[in-house]
């Protein structure tokens, strides 16, 4: 699965959003993450190596223009008996939406009060926070 959205936000400050592992079980729940690559203000990669899944999974952080595009992957199978085509291709679409939720929760909070056309503003430090 892949996902990519545009943050008008430097990527080093999109990159403290993924730097805590103590916020990876409240943007993932159902996967147990291990970094295998931290890459600073370029993002990370994880091994998914949980009871359900295994796999991997990136956040790519580009820099581009006065923002960073935030590319998602992730690469799992089921642990166990691999599931169906219609099994599979909703959870597809479950994960899809889920990424795009998280892409557009943090652009909410990082973006907010920035006109249209204006440069990033620095925004608060605070964690991801879902309502």
């Amino acid at each position: 699965m892949v996902d990519e959205t545009f943050l008008a936000v430097p990527p080093e400050r999109l990159a403290r959003e993924f730097a805590d592992p103590a916020r990876w079980r409240r943007l993932w729940p159902d996967l147990d993450l291990r970094v295998f690559a931290d890459r600073g203000p370029q993002g990370v990669r994880w091994s998914v190596v949980g009871d359900a899944w295994r796999g991997s999974m990136e956040v790519w952080l580009e820099a581009v223009g006065d923002g960073t595009v935030l590319h998602w992957f992730l690469r799992v199978d089921p642990v166990g008996a691999p599931l169906g085509r219609r099994a599979a291709t909703r959870e597809a679409q479950r994960r899809q939406r889920a990424a795009k939720v998280l892409a557009f929760a943090l652009k909410d909070r990082l973006e907010a009060g920035r006109p249209p056309g204006v440069p990033p503003a620095h925004p608060d430090e605070g964690p991801i926070t879902f309502a």
